[in-house]
C-alpha cells in the first residue's frame, strides 16, 4: 500500500521498494516503476500499485479417485507478477489517490485464479487414480502434475504471472477410510509387537527355566556336601569315642594299679604297724609279768588317775591318812609273792570326788 500526503490541493505518493507504480497523467503515461515517489494532481492522475514480490498462496480442496474415494489436497503455491505493465492492464490494481488503498481485491482475484487453475489439474489426475495408489505416490504425482500444468497455462502468462514453486502438503481421505486403511498396518504392527512379547516371554521362561536348573543343581551339589559333611563328623566323631575309650581305658588302668599298689602298701603297712603292735603288746606283757605288784599297782593308780575325773576337792582325815600310811607299809609283807594283795576298805575313806557324810570340807 503507497504511502500519499496532502499538501495544498496536491498529493505525495511514496512507493515501497516491492510495488510497481503506474501514473497516468491524462492518459498519458507519466511515471512507471518501482519504489517511485513524486507529487501528482489527484484530478487529473490514474494511480495503479502492482505488487513484484513473492507471494504465497495456500490452497486447500477436495477431489476424487479413480474408486469414488473422497480425499483432500493441502498444497501452497508461490507465485510472482512478473510483467507488472501486463497485469495493471488485465487486472484493477487502481488505487485511491486519497488513502493509496486498492479500490478493488486483486490479489484475491490472482488467487482464484491460481487455485481454479491447480484445482483442475489436480482433479484431472486423481480421477484416474485409485485411493492406495494415490495415497502412496499421489503427493509427487501432484506436485509435478501443477506445477507442469500452471507453467503450460497460456492464460497465467497473458496475465503477467508466473508460479515460481508448488508444494503439496498433504493428501488424506475422509477419516473412516483413514482409519480402515490404518487397520492393516496397525495389526501388522500389532502382530509383530505381539509376537516381539512372546519371544521376550519364551526369552524369560527360557532364562527362568536355566535359573531353576541352577538352582536344582547348586542344591544337589549342597546336599552331597551335606552328605560328606554329616560322614566326615561321623567319622570325627567316632574317632573321638575310640579316642575317648582308650583314654578312659588308660586311665582307668592307671587308677586301678595305683589303688593296687596303694592296697598293697597299706596292707604291707599295717602287717608292719600290726607286727609292731604285736611286738609291743607282748614287750608289754612281758614287762608286767616281770614286774613286782606293787609296782602293777602303781601303773594301775596311775591309768586310773589318767582316766579319773576332774576333782575339784579332797577332804583327807587324820584317821584315813594314819589308815593309809599303815597299809602300805603292811602291804608288802602280808602279800604273796608275785600277786597284788586285795585292796580293803579304809575306815572313814571318802569317794574321790564326793564329801564324807557328816564331815565338813577342808
Amino acid at each position: 500500500m503507497a504511502d500519499i500526503t496532502r499538501r495544498l490541493g496536491f498529493r505525495h505518493l511514496r512507493a515501497a521498494p516491492t510495488a510497481h507504480i503506474r501514473h497516468l497523467r491524462g492518459g498519458t503515461l507519466a511515471h512507471d516503476g518501482v519504489g517511485l515517489a513524486f507529487w501528482f494532481r489527484p484530478l487529473d492522475a490514474a494511480l495503479s500499485e502492482v505488487p513484484v514480490d513473492d507471494r504465497e498462496l495456500a490452497v486447500l480442496f477436495h477431489a476424487r479417485t479413480a474408486d469414488f474415494q473422497d480425499v483432500t489436497v493441502q498444497a501452497t503455491l508461490t507465485y510472482r507478477i512478473t510483467d507488472p505493465a501486463v497485469a495493471a492492464a488485465r487486472v484493477d490494481f487502481s488505487v485511491d489517490p486519497d488513502t493509496g488503498a486498492w479500490r478493488a481485491a486483486p490479489l484475491d482475484q490472482l488467487g482464484t485464479l491460481l487455485t481454479e487453475t491447480a484445482q483442475q489439474h489436480a482433479l484431472d489426475l486423481l480421477a484416474r487414480t485409485p485411493l492406495a495408489a494415490a495415497l502412496t505416490d499421489g503427493v509427487t504425482a501432484v506436485r509435478e502434475r501443477v506445477t507442469a500444468g500452471l507453467a503450460a497455462d497460456p492464460r497465467l502468462a497473458e496475465t503477467g504471472l508466473a508460479v515460481i514453486a508448488v508444494r503439496v502438503v498433504a493428501l488424506r481421505p475422509e477419516p473412516e477410510v483413514e482409519r480402515a486403511l490404518r487397520t492393516p498396518a496397525r495389526e501388522l504392527v500389532q502382530q509383530e509387537a505381539d509376537r516381539a512379547t512372546y519371544e521376550r516371554r519364551a526369552v524369560a521362561v527360557e532364562r527362568e527355566r536355566a535359573i531353576a536348573e541352577n538352582e536344582l543343581g547348586s542344591r544337589i551339589e549342597l546336599a552331597r556336601r551335606e552328605e560328606q559333611l554329616l560322614a566326615q563328623q561321623g567319622a570325627n566323631a567316632r574317632l573321638q569315642a575310640e579316642e575317648g575309650a582308650a583314654a578312659d581305658r588308660i586311665s582307668a588302668e592307671a587308677e586301678a594299679s595305683r589303688r593296687t599298689r596303694l592296697a598293697e602298701a597299706e596292707a604291707d603297712a599295717a602287717r608292719v604297724l600290726g607286727d609292731a603292735r604285736a611286738a609291743a603288746e607282748a614287750a608289754w606283757l612281758t614287762a608286767h609279768q616281770q614286774a613286782d605288784p606293787a609296782t602293777l599297782r602303781a601303773l594301775a593308780l596311775l591309768r586310773l588317775a589318767e582316766h579319773l575325773p576332774r576333782i575339784d576337792s579332797v577332804t583327807l582325815t587324820p584317821d584315813l591318812v594314819t589308815g593309809l600310811l599303815s597299809r602300805l607299809g603292811a602291804a608288802p609283807a602280808e602279800a604273796a609273792p608275785g600277786r597284788a594283795a586285795p585292796a580293803e576298805a579304809v575306815p572313814g575313806a571318802s569317794i574321790p570326788g564326793k564329801a564324807v557324810p557328816g564331815e565338813g570340807r577342808g
